[in-house]
């Protein structure tokens, strides 16, 4: 939104309906927030004051930091006084500044960046062909610093460690009693026969003479 500017009625038809589209299109990454025509809804703080840009785009978690701020222009609005009213302070805010200008405006554009010292981290042209409208990047500061990262989450505390179970000491295998040699069987005594009859060589009956 420009405070200096009061743009014709169909400039300012075109100017509020890119916002529109840009934050549709946005939106999948971004929490956006439009400044349109009059509104003063997204201020963004730029060293002691506020300010108000066409569209502020803020991280979706619950911190909403700032992660960038567009403005959005017409052919009327580039212009030198916009240049140092407005792009100069946004340039100097601790996130990504995108300026969207019609395409027949692109070169003039980039020479008012240069002559005020424009910290502008992307370019972007706009033009229409019918019902569609396309953008197209023109221009990328590789320069320019990326937003702050997000502060690292909290580390949560560690859980206490639970006391290591002392491993049970091997049951000692019970020693298996040896066994007991079986005593040799006893030789049993071999009798001898008697080779002539039951009383040796002479065991027969002497005969009488």
């Amino acid at each position: 939104m420009s405070p200096i500017l009061v743009r014709p009625v169909r400039e300012q038809l075109e100017h509020d309906r890119i916002i529109r589209l840009l934050q549709a299109k946005l939106k999948r990454k971004h929490e956006v927030a439009a400044n349109l025509g009059d509104e003063q809804l997204a201020p963004i703080k730029v060293g002691p004051s506020q300010m108000f840009p066409d569209l502020v785009l803020s991280s979706q978690d619950k911190a909403h930091r700032l992660e960038g701020v567009i403005e959005v222009e017409t052919g009327e609005s580039v212009n030198h006084l916009e240049a140092m009213a407005q792009w100069a302070h946004f340039g100097r805010v601790r996130a990504p500044f995108h300026l969207y200008v019609p395409a027949s405006a692109v070169e003039q554009a980039r020479r008012l960046c240069t002559e005020n010292q424009v910290a502008v981290s992307e370019i972007w042209s706009y033009h229409s062909l019918g019902d569609q409208t396309r953008f197209t990047m023109v221009h990328r500061n590789a320069q320019r610093p990326a937003p702050a990262p997000r502060p690292p989450a909290a580390p949560k505390p560690a859980a206490a460690a639970k006391p290591a179970v002392a491993a049970k000491p091997a049951s000692a295998a019970k020693a298996k009693p040896k066994a007991r040699p079986k005593p040799a069987a006893k030789a049993k005594p071999v009798k001898a026969r008697p080779k002539n009859g039951k009383n040796g060589k002479n065991g027969g009956k002497q005969k009488g003479k």
